[in-house]
């Protein structure tokens, strides 16, 4: 069995203007979260964490105290 692409983000940003276009928003809104109540899914309460990840120099130095532009380190935001 194969399964299809992803959609692209022009067809999800698409599908989200016809839903507002519709004002339908609130209406799928409302059928999701009964249904995941109905089924023991839904969850009441939880915690937002930004999972984002950026690229940031690195702050290893060589033996000649500079940096080595083939080494990285990943941070989030402005740390």
């Amino acid at each position: 069995m194969t399964e299809a692409p992803a959609p692209d983000e022009t067809t999800i940003c698409n599908f989200r203007h016809m839903l507002e276009a519709h004002n339908l928003g609130d209406r799928l809104f409302h059928l999701v979260n009964q249904y995941l109540k109905e089924n023991c899914l839904k969850v009441n309460r939880g915690t937002i964490v930004d999972a984002s990840i950026l690229n940031a120099p690195s702050s290893t130095k060589s033996k000649k105290t500079q940096r080595d532009p083939e080494m990285y380190q990943l941070g989030k935001g402005n740390q």
